[in-house]
């Protein structure tokens, strides 16, 4: 069922394909005995037009996810700096939108 669930955000798929995969999917775990599986079909059934209204946007949360595991390492760098400020300004030199022009640049007729 793990990779069922898998195979629904797997990409080019149409949404139809997707709607089909869902329904195998809630078939299977309304079936199922176990009652961890029971709820997230349960929870899948109620979040079911927004997970294909997603697919058919092709939204993702990678990027906030990937902009997040970036501040998570550069805080775990600046572990032992004296303030959080300076932590806040390598996050934002790191991520933010400082745009540095080269000095080489400058003089670029």
């Amino acid at each position: 069922m793990k990779e069922l669930v898998r195979a629904i955000f797997a990409p080019r798929l149409s949404v139809a394909a997707v709607e089909k995969l869902i329904d195998r999917l809630l078939a299977r775990l309304s079936r199922s005995r176990l009652g961890p599986f029971v709820r997230l079909g349960r929870t899948i059934r109620k979040h079911r037009e927004g997970i294909l209204a997603a697919r058919r946007l092709n939204l993702s949360n990678a990027r906030a996810e990937a902009l997040n595991n970036k501040a998570k390492l550069i805080v775990r760098r600046a572990y032992g700096f004296h303030s959080s400020r300076a932590a806040l300004a390598l996050i934002l030199l790191a991520c933010g939108p400082v745009t540095l022009t080269l000095p080489h640049d400058r003089f670029a007729g």
